[in-house]
């Protein structure tokens, strides 16, 4: 016994300490709107806006050339005036009519056929005025339009390009501007999860984080990488990019763990583990599972209640069996 060497050991007892689980995924549009061509398509003339850019709903992208449409327009047009001419005409005549049939001058049957010419003509007014009305929507839908205000992500046309309504998607369009984070996690971790747990997103290479919000957090568990997906919301800013990999760290709450100092943990291939003192002063090899590290020490997630004696330090000069002279200290002198 005077030959075992004297080892520092600690209680650790339990901290109440705030859980952070981290979690890698990549940047996304919450919702990813894609633009194409509305109507028959044609020559693009302009292309109005830039990926970056921020739009309203409704706002012009890109212009199609319209001459083709504007004279059929004017020839419309034309046609409606000349068919109001016609009623109007029509109409004339029936209200002289009408007054010469009580004289007798003109019979029922003369009446009955300028009325019908009368309806007639107004039903062509009305025939030649919705032709005019579907053409001009036709030539509104050759703007290319925002379905709803948000920001450009990409673009894929340019001015002189030819499109049609079998060309895909001109623009990408993230909907108010707003992206979320598809954090993978093991489904352990996503079932601590809650909508509305507040998030640090940190973009690759980034020295910035971002605010987010878990807003949801997807039903299925992949059967293969036993995976699932938190999805993150967080506002646009210059330093997020679509499509970018990113680590996010969501605050999960709080709750009491065995806070233990650093030198305490130890690990190899077989994962983390700790030294505890056993019978007869002889240390045991206890598998834990590391949770929040912290600059206080390190949180344990589970291997251990807290009532334990752990070594604090030297233990990597320790083997499972080997007897020592404990020295008991505090958590907070151990540290």
């Amino acid at each position: 016994a005077s030959t075992a060497p004297e080892v520092t050991v600690l209680v650790p007892g339990t901290t109440l300490m705030a859980e952070t689980i981290t979690a890698p995924g990549s940047i996304f549009a919450k919702r990813d709107e894609p633009v194409g061509v509305q109507g028959e398509g044609g020559r693009i003339t302009r292309v109005l806006v830039e990926p970056g850019q921020r739009v309203g709903k409704g706002q012009v992208l890109a212009q199609i050339d319209r001459q083709v449409q504007v004279q059929e327009i004017a020839q419309l047009s034309a046609s409606v005036r000349q068919a109001e001419a016609e009623a109007r005409l029509a109409q004339a005549n029936l209200t002289r009519a009408e007054s010469l049939v009580a004289k007798g001058f003109i019979s029922r049957a003369d009446i009955d056929q300028r009325l019908a010419t009368r309806d007639g003509a107004l039903a062509r007014v009305g025939v030649a005025r919705a032709q005019l009305a579907a053409s001009r929507e036709r030539v509104e839908r050759l703007d290319v339009r925002a379905p709803s205000a948000g920001l450009v992500l990409s673009r894929t046309v340019e001015s002189g390009q030819v499109v049609g309504p079998g060309a895909g998607a001109l623009f990408r369009i993230a909907e108010g501007g707003v992206l979320e984070m598809r954090a993978q996690m093991a489904e352990q971790d996503i079932a601590r999860l809650k909508a509305g747990m507040t998030a640090e997103i940190t973009p690759v290479g980034a020295s910035e984080s971002f605010k987010g919000r878990v807003w949801l957090i997807d039903p299925v568990i992949d059967p293969q990488s036993r995976l699932g997906i938190a999805r993150i919301e967080m506002n646009y800013a210059p330093g997020l990019r679509v499509g970018a990999f990113a680590r996010a760290r969501i605050a999960a709450g709080t709750t009491q763990r065995p806070l233990l100092p650093q030198s305490a943990v130890l690990a190899d291939i077989e994962g983390n583990y700790v030294y505890v003192l056993g019978k007869d002063n002889r240390v045991e090899r206890r598998a834990i599972k590391v949770g929040t590290v912290t600059d206080a020490g390190v949180g344990i997630e589970s291997g251990l209640t807290g009532a334990e004696k752990v070594v604090a330090n030297a233990g990597a000069f320790l083997k499972p069996g080997d007897k020592i002279r404990p020295n008991l200290a505090t958590a907070a002198t151990a540290r």
